[in-house]
């Protein structure tokens, strides 16, 4: 008979690869998650369940998990923001599937990371160990993983960062050169979550997921600079402490608008910490090895897409800032000066009411696309209406003022590159 598995969080960076070594292994998957449009694009021969984790109960999860072998916990979030709840994610929620599983056979086999502790500097640490906690003191059989930075195929969260941070122009930016990292493949990862599964090992354990090898990152991000293809740096600039948790406090800020920045605060505590494990464990468990950075990057080729992401990952944040600023200010030039931009229709014989409604609805119409743009849920939405509207401007200006074509300051001219940019960043917006 077929083993059946359920994985939280299934279409996620880690997810998805263990759904993959799962299925090698022989496993029938179902994949739990919020999402439709991530799961979409997940390989077909996958069953889905809908759900939000952080809210379902203990009866919910026992007939979800229900009849499985394994299920795996894959799912997680960095930070509290919009869309996350730590407390609940990484708490509630395993405490619930504790209480679901209880008397049954079901493994659970726990993603957590390497470094988690009750008075760890971050949130995230804190949060993951207190429910590794609640796992480890349940009866049901359970396996706890802790990998340490994860690097793969998918550029998404830390391997993401580390990209755009090896594809910085010219000057090498010292984040937190000294702290030392060790990485591992998220294939070895997921294979080893596989290895876990199938009940090779035992039970009822701790270990570290983790290559021999360590690094600074410095060096780490010199390594994958190499690995793109990209020459060594000029110049090398060190950021001061302030620098660096500023960035990470509008990081924070922005996570409230659905933006998951690599960037935020408990990241770059993490990274300060560093990130490295133990492999002790593991080995003595007679678990497979794990590939070192550069073994893990030689089975990466650096196509010209990974330097274009790279690149791309950086612009991104200015592309949005500089697309809010413009229909933003847009916005209010027209309100503030109301009377002027009324002027330009009245002179070709619009009346005076029509004038100020197309003035002040095409102003509030500016502010809400400008600041709409802001919120992630709505940046592809707002995006669009920028370029519908744009047109429709540049439609109704042909009309009534054609010779704002040839005004020397491009009045209209200015519109088409803000049309480009618009349609540019709903392309690159994806982050799985």
């Amino acid at each position: 008979m077929k083993k059946t598995a359920v994985v939280l969080g299934a279409y996620g960076f880690i997810g998805a690869a263990c759904v993959k070594a799962l299925r090698s292994q022989g496993f029938s998957v179902t994949g739990i998650g919020r999402s439709r449009d991530a799961a979409a694009k997940m390989p077909p021969g996958i069953q889905w369940v809908f759900r939000d984790i952080a809210e379902v109960s203990p009866s919910g999860w026992k007939s979800l998990l229900e009849g499985a072998d394994v299920v795996v916990n894959a799912s997680g979030a960095l930070q509290d923001g919009a869309r996350d709840n730590l407390a609940a994610i990484h708490e509630t929620a395993i405490r619930s599937i504790c209480e679901a599983l209880a008397g049954s056979e079901t493994r659970f086999v726990q993603i957590s990371a390497a470094g988690v502790a009750e008075d760890a500097p971050t949130d995230f640490f804190r949060s993951k160990a207190r429910g590794d906690a609640i796992l480890m003191a349940s009866d049901i059989d359970w396996i706890v993983l802790r990998p340490v930075l994860v690097v793969g195929a998918q550029a998404y969260g830390g391997t993401a960062l580390l990209r755009a941070a090896a594809a910085f122009p010219l000057v090498q930016t010292m984040i937190v050169p000294r702290a030392v990292i060790r990485t591992v493949d998220v294939e070895d990862l997921a294979a080893a979550v596989a290895e876990a599964a199938d009940g090779r090992l035992g039970s009822r354990f701790v270990a570290d997921i983790t290559e021999d090898e360590e690094q600074t990152f410095a060096e780490l991000t010199q390594t994958v600079r190499r690995w793109l293809g990209y020459p060594a740096w000029r110049y090398t600039l060190t950021l001061p402490d302030w620098s660096v948790r500023l960035n990470g406090r509008v990081a924070d800020a922005l996570g409230w608008l659905g933006w998951r920045s690599p960037l935020r605060t408990n990241a770059l505590l993490s990274l300060q910490g560093g990130i490295t494990g133990d492999p002790k464990v593991w080995k003595k468990l007679g678990g497979q090895s794990f590939k070192s950075l550069n073994e893990t990057l030689e089975r990466l080729p650096a196509t010209a897409q990974e330097r274009s992401f790279a690149r791309l990952y950086l612009l991104l944040p200015l592309a949005i800032g500089c697309l809010s600023l413009f229909w933003i200010l847009s916005g209010t030039f027209g309100l503030v000066s109301l009377e002027a931009a009324k002027a330009v229709l009245t002179d070709q014989g619009v009346s005076q009411s029509h004038a100020a409604t197309a003035v002040i609805g095409g102003s509030i119409i500016d502010l809400i696309l400008g600041i709409g743009v802001l919120f992630r849920r709505w940046t592809k939405l707002a995006c669009f209406g920028m370029i519908a509207v744009s047109f429709g401007y540049l439609g109704a200006g042909t009309l009534l003022t054609p010779h704002l074509w040839l005004d020397p300051l491009g009045v209209f001219v200015k519109v088409l590159p803000a049309i480009m940019l618009a349609l540019i960043v709903p392309l690159v917006l994806e982050d799985r």
